[in-house]
């Protein structure tokens, strides 16, 4: 039996993959540019971070944001049992290719755990079940497993899993009859900069919407469904989302809020709070 990895990243037993296998374009993220499958030049040689503690400051927001859901331990120390890129330099393409999929792999195993959470009913229960199992075999595959696994069809039978058990969480809501000043809370509804604050949101389908800058301070997002949901900038001081669903913890690390904002507790404050 396979046990389900810990989703959790643990950098220090990480060849720093994601310092590595991914590229970024000089932004308001990043200070610099850096192709992919290249090492970011505040590596130090034992693959920890140079600016760890001053990343913000330094203009490498992107780096405080980004989570591989402990899929650089899984590669780093199962897949290539412990022997890194720069000890096995022929291993580097390969290694970083793996990552970049077990890091979708786990990112599914987090949602499938909480529609599993979630769920009132049996038979969704058991399909999170049946997927994460098929999803767990593949991210501990070897390397060849691993690239060879069809993504995109899990990713379409995980969606389609996880919109079922959101409709059932929000059913009774009504949040349908909710309205904004831009045209009401739907999927993919552009809210930028949107005053929400001190609202009763419960329910509403917030899926993919863009919410950059949207005041949501105060407001209550018990059963909110945030799959997607782009909350850079988004304010949440003193905002309730403690049930909210599909929250990831990068979503929470590119918002603003304070102590008193609620997370689900598979969420940490970002130090930036």
């Amino acid at each position: 039996m396979r046990l389900s990895p810990n989703l959790t990243p643990d950098c220090g037993n990480c060849f720093a993959l994601c310092c590595t296998a991914l590229g970024f374009a000089r932004s308001a993220d990043f200070a610099i540019d850096k192709p992919a499958a290249s090492p970011c030049p505040n590596m130090a040689d034992d693959f920890s971070c140079t600016i760890h503690q001053r990343l913000r400051p330094r203009g490498f927001r992107g780096c405080t944001v980004f989570d591989c859901f402990g899929a650089g331990q899984v590669v780093s120390q199962h897949t290539f049992a412990g022997t890194s890129w720069t000890q096995d330099p022929s291993s580097m393409s390969s290694m970083f290719a793996v990552f970049k999929v077990v890091r979708q792999l786990h990112e599914m195993l987090w949602y499938l755990a909480e529609a599993r959470q979630r769920t009132f009913d049996p038979e969704l229960a058991a399909a999170a079940d049946h997927l994460s199992e098929g999803v767990v075999a593949a991210a501990q595959g070897d390397a060849s497993t691993v690239l060879a696994t069809d993504v995109e069809t899990l990713h379409r039978q995980v969606r389609a899993l996880l919109m079922e058990v959101s409709e059932d969480a929000r059913a009774s809501y009504g949040a349908e009859d909710q309205q904004t000043p831009d045209g009401g809370l739907q999927p993919g509804a552009d809210l930028m900069g949107a005053n929400l604050a001190n609202q009763r949101l419960c329910g509403a389908d917030l899926r993919g919407a863009y919410l950059i800058g949207a005041n949501l301070r105060k407001s209550d997002l018990t059963a909110v469904d945030l799959l997607g949901a782009d909350l850079r900038g988004a304010q949440l001081h003193g905002a309730d989302l403690s049930r909210a669903l599909y929250v990831t913890q990068p979503q929470i690390n590119a918002a603003e809020g304070d102590p008193h904002t609620l997370l689900p507790p598979r969420l940490t404050k970002p130090d930036h709070w």
